[in-house]
C-alpha cells in the first residue's frame, strides 16, 4: 500500500496547477446537500445486504475521492429516510493551494465541513457505509460535531483527513487501519476489509 511519507515537494507544484483547474469547475452541488444519491458503493464492490431501516435508521459512510494529489477522505452521515446528507472531513482552510503545501511541513488552519468534490459521485474512489440504531446514531452524530469543533489544524503527517475519520471509526467501535498515512482510497478499503465488511455496529451503553 502506498504511504504518504514518500511524497516529494513537487506535489505542491502539481497541486497548485490542478487545484486552480478544479476551482473553475465548481458546481452547485457544493452549495447544497439536497438531492445527493445515497446509494453509492465502492466501485466494483458488491455491498453487504442493507439492514432494516426501522432498526438501523442512521448511517455513517466513510468515503474517499480523487483530488489534485493523493485524494481526500471524509464521511457522509445522515438518516436512511432522508436524501439530505451532512459531510465532515478535515482539510486545510481556504481555497488556495498554499496552506496545503505548507501543511506537509507545519500545521495549518483547518476546515471540517464539505470540500470541493465531496458531493460528486464522479470523484468517488471507495466507500464503506455502516448503519446505526437511532440512539447510537444520535451519539455518533454528536461526537462528529464535537470532533469538528475541536480540530482546528491540519497536517499531512500528524493529523490529516484519514486520522480525522479514523477517530470517528474508533468511536463507533470499528477496527482501524494500522496507520493514518495510507492514501485515502487504501485507508477506506482497508477499514472495510479489517471489519469484515460488517454494515452495522452497536455502541456500548453510556456510563
Amino acid at each position: 500500500m502506498a504511504i504518504l511519507c514518500g511524497l516529494s515537494i513537487s506535489v505542491g507544484i502539481d497541486v497548485q496547477e490542478s487545484h486552480a483547474q478544479q476551482l473553475t469547475a465548481r458546481t452547485e452541488t457544493e452549495k447544497s446537500t439536497q438531492g445527493v444519491n445515497l446509494a453509492s458503493t465502492t466501485p466494483a464492490t458488491r455491498p453487504a445486504r442493507k439492514p432494516s431501516s426501522a432498526q438501523y435508521p442512521y448511517y455513517v459512510d466513510f468515503r474517499s475521492r480523487t483530488a489534485a494529489s493523493y485524494g481526500h477522505a471524509f464521511v457522509w452521515y445522515g438518516r436512511t429516510s432522508e436524501r439530505k446528507v451532512e459531510v465532515a472531513g478535515l482539510h486545510p482552510a481556504g481555497e488556495s493551494a498554499v496552506p496545503y503545501v505548507i501543511g506537509h511541513v507545519l500545521p495549518v488552519l483547518s476546515e471540517t465541513g464539505a470540500s470541493y468534490g465531496d458531493l460528486d459521485e464522479q470523484y468517488l474512489t471507495a466507500n464503506y457505509r455502516v448503519y446505526l440504531t437511532k440512539a447510537d446514531g444520535e451519539r455518533v452524530f454528536a461526537y462528529i460535531k464535537e470532533l469538528q469543533k475541536s480540530s482546528p489544524v491540519w497536517n499531512a503527517m500528524t493529523f490529516n483527513c484519514t486520522a480525522f475519520i479514523g477517530r470517528i471509526a474508533s468511536y463507533m467501535g470499528l477496527k482501524t487501519p494500522y496507520t493514518h498515512l495510507l492514501v485515502p482510497e487504501d485507508w477506506v478499503n482497508n477499514l472495510r476489509e479489517i471489519n469484515g465488511g460488517r454494515n452495522t455496529v452497536q455502541l456500548p451503553p453510556e456510563r
